[in-house]
C-alpha cells in the first residue's frame, strides 16, 4: 500500500499536522504516518491523499465553495451592504470557524495500457460499467474491478502512464427521442453527420428486459416486402429473427429491404452498424435517404476505425433508443449488424483483460453477451402501452457452418432464423433463402389472413421440388406427375427471385402466389416467369383496383375476391400466352 501524504502550507506548522493526523485516526480508526509535503499553493488547510481518496480541506476549495454559496441574492445583499474591512473578517471567521467536512472524492493513477485497455491503479469505489474521465479528455468504461486497482476500455482519446483517472458518477447513456430520427450518431450520442444534435433526454444502453408479466402476444405481423419470407417464415411485431449466412449472400440487403419496407406503416427503425467500414456505413445512410426510409431510422454506428469498447457498447445503445421508443407505445424495427464483430470485439477486450477463455477463446459470459442484448426485444401487454420492438440480429458464419459457437448461442436465443446459402445465392436465386433450415417460432400467428390463404402449402411444394431434383440430377426416369412437380417447383422458385429494390405490398405477393397456387404459371417459359410475373401485377392493378385495395387495408380475402381474381388471371393468361 503507497504512504499517505499530507500536504499543507507550511512543514513548521506542527499543531495543524498533529490535529490532522489525531482526526484521521479517530476518522478511520487507525494511525497513518503521513509523508509530509508543503506547498504555498494551498495557502491554508490540507490535502490528504490516502488509498487513492483525495481529502480536501484547503482554504482555495473552501474559498471555492464560498463563492458558490454567495450566489444566493440573500448572502449577495448582506455582503454588499458591509464595509470592506467587515466583508474580510466575515470570510475570514467563515474559513476558520468551522471545521467542515473535506471534499472528498476518488482518484486512479493509469500504471499501464496497450491496445485500449487501460489498467488503473485505485478506484477503490468505482462500479461496474462506470465512465471514467481521463486526464487530457479521453474517456473509458470500467470492466474490470480488482483488488486495489479497476481494469478500464477506452471509448475514446489518448493516455498514458501515471495520468490521473476520476469516476464520472454515471454510467454510460445516450440520447434518445424523436430528435434522433433521420441521424447518424456514435455509441454515446454524439453525431456523426455533421449537424447539431439538440437532445435532453438520456437513457442507460444497459436496462432489464420486460418481464413475462409484461409481454403480451406476438400476433402483428411485421411485413418485409420480402415474398419468400413473408410467406414461409413470418415475422411478427416484437419477435427476434436472426438473419445468418456466409459473407456476401445478402443479410444486410435483407434488413435494408424491411427497414424500407416501414416507410408507411408507422414502424420506427433503428439501424446498428458494429465494426463495419465508413464508407459502408455512408452507403447504407445514402441508400435509406434515396429510398425515403432515413426519415423514421435512426442510425447508430461504431466504426471498424473504432475502439472494440466502442464496437462493443453500440448495440446496447442502439436498443436504448429503440426502448424509448417501444416504451411510448410504439412499434420498433432494430437491426443489428452485425453480432458477429460484436462477440469478436468482446472477446479482444477480455484478453486483453486477462479473463479465462473458453470455446473459440471466447469468455465464458459471451452467451449472456447476446441474451441479455435480445431478450430486451418485446411486445408490451397493453398496460404498459403496447408497443414493440422487433430485433432483427446478422450473424456471419464461415464456410455454411451454423454450428459455430456464436450462431448457436444465437440461434437459441432467437425465435427463429432466416438461413441464407451460398450456393443458392451464386446460383442467382436471390434473396437466397434455404426454406429447410430457416424457420419462424412465432409462426402463422403473425401472418394476415389473406397471405395465410394461399402460403399454406408452399414450403411443402418446395421442399418435395428440392427431394426430386436431386434424382432428377443423375437422369433417372420419371413420370409424368414427377415431371409436373418439377416444372411447377421451377417455376415458384424463379417467381420467389426478388431484387433488393423492389419490395412487394401484400396484395401483390398474395397475387402472384393465388395464382402460382392455381397453376397459371406452369405453361409459362422458366425465363419469362419474371416479366410474366410483373405484367400479371400491372394488368390486375389496374383492373381489379378495389380489390388489391382490400387486400391491402382489410389483409383478408375474401371468396368474392378470390373468384374475381381468378377471373383476371383467365383473362390475362389467355391474351398473353
Amino acid at each position: 500500500m503507497d504512504r499517505p501524504i499530507l500536504i499543507v502550507a507550511s512543514k513548521n506548522d506542527e499543531k495543524l499536522i498533529s490535529s490532522i493526523c489525531n482526526g484521521f485516526e479517530g476518522k478511520l480508526g487507525m494511525k497513518l504516518d503521513f509523508d509530509i509535503v508543503e506547498s504555498k499553493k494551498i495557502t491554508g488547510g490540507f490535502i490528504a491523499v490516502i488509498e487513492g481518496k483525495v481529502y480536501d480541506a484547503s482554504f482555495s476549495s473552501r474559498l471555492h465553495e464560498l463563492g458558490r454559496q454567495m450566489t444566493n441574492p440573500v448572502e449577495r445583499k448582506s455582503v454588499v451592504e458591509s464595509s470592506f474591512s467587515t466583508v474580510g473578517t466575515m470570510l475570514k471567521e467563515r474559513i476558520m470557524s468551522s471545521d467542515p467536512d473535506p471534499l472528498v472524492y476518488d482518484y486512479g493513477i493509469v500504471k499501464s495500457f496497450s491496445d485500449d485497455i487501460v489498467h488503473i491503479q485505485g478506484l477503490a469505489n468505482c462500479h461496474y460499467g462506470e465512465l471514467l474521465t481521463f486526464e487530457g479528455g479521453a474517456t473509458g468504461l470500467a470492466l474490470d474491478l480488482v483488488l486495489g486497482g479497476v481494469g478500464a476500455a477506452l471509448l475514446g482519446g489518448a493516455v498514458s502512464t501515471t495520468s490521473l483517472v476520476q469516476k464520472s458518477g454515471r454510467i454510460a447513456e445516450i440520447c434518445v427521442g424523436d430528435e434522433l430520427l433521420g441521424r447518424v450518431v456514435n455509441p454515446l450520442g454524439k453525431p456523426l453527420d455533421g449537424k447539431d444534435l439538440n437532445c435532453d433526454k438520456f437513457r442507460a444502453i444497459e436496462s432489464h428486459a420486460p418481464t413475462i408479466m409484461q409481454r403480451g402476444a406476438v400476433n402483428t405481423p411485421l411485413e418485409t416486402g420480402i415474398m419468400a419470407i413473408d410467406s414461409m417464415i413470418p415475422i411478427g411485431r416484437g419477435q427476434r429473427e436472426l438473419i445468418i449466412g456466409d459473407r456476401q449472400t445478402g443479410k444486410t440487403s435483407i434488413a435494408m429491404s424491411s427497414i424500407m419496407n416501414q416507410r408507411d406503416t408507422g414502424v420506427l427503425c433503428v439501424y446498428c452498424a458494429i465494426g463495419q467500414k465508413t464508407s459502408t456505413v455512408s452507403n447504407i445512410v445514402h441508400m435509406l435517404k434515396q429510398s425515403g426510409a432515413l426519415d423514421h431510422t435512426v442510425v447508430v454506428a461504431a466504426m471498424a476505425s473504432d475502439t472494440a469498447a466502442m464496437q462493443y457498447i453500440a448495440p446496447y445503445a442502439a436498443c436504448a433508443v429503440a426502448e424509448e421508443f417501444m416504451y411510448s407505445g410504439r412499434d420498433v424495427l432494430v437491426v443489428y449488424d452485425d453480432l458477429s464483430k460484436h462477440a469478436v470485439a468482446y472477446r479482444t477486450m477480455s484478453l486483453l483483460l486477462r479473463r479465462p477463455s473458453g470455446r473459440e477463446a471466447y469468455p465464458g459470459d459471451v452467451f449472456y453477451l447476446h441474451s441479455r442484448l435480445l431478450e430486451r426485444a418485446a411486445k408490451l401487454s397493453p398496460e404498459l402501452g403496447g408497443g414493440s420492438m422487433t430485433a432483427l440480429p446478422i450473424i456471419e458464419t464461415m464456410a455454411g457452418d451454423i454450428s459455430a459457437y456464436i450462431p448457436t448461442n444465437v440461434i437459441s436465443i432467437t425465435d427463429g432464423q432466416i438461413y441464407l446459402e451460398t450456393t443458392m445465392f451464386n446460383a442467382g436465386q436471390r434473396p437466397a433463402v434455404n426454406v429447410g433450415l430457416s424457420v419462424s417460432r412465432v409462426g402463422r400467428a403473425a401472418q394476415r389472413k389473406a397471405m395465410r390463404a394461399v402460403s399454406g402449402s408452399l414450403r411443402l411444394q418446395i421442399a418435395q421440388y428440392r427431394d426430386m431434383a436431386v434424382f432428377a440430377q443423375f437422369g433417372a426416369d420419371i413420370d409424368s406427375a414427377t415431371a409436373a412437380l418439377l416444372r411447377r417447383g421451377e417455376r415458384l422458385i424463379q417467381l420467389l427471385i426478388q431484387p433488393s429494390e423492389r419490395n412487394y405490398k401484400l396484395s401483390e405477393q398474395v397475387i402472384l402466389l393465388l395464382a402460382a397456387e392455381s397453376a397459371k404459371f406452369d405453361s409459362c417459359e422458366l425465363n419469362k416467369v419474371s416479366d410474366t410475373a410483373k405484367k400479371l401485377l400491372d394488368f390486375v392493378s389496374k383492373n381489379g383496383k378495389a380489390i388489391t385495395d382490400n387486400i391491402n387495408n382489410v389483409g383478408e380475402l375474401t371468396d368474392e375476391n378470390k373468384d374475381e381474381l381468378e377471373k383476371l388471371f383467365e383473362q390475362f393468361f389467355n391474351t398473353n400466352t
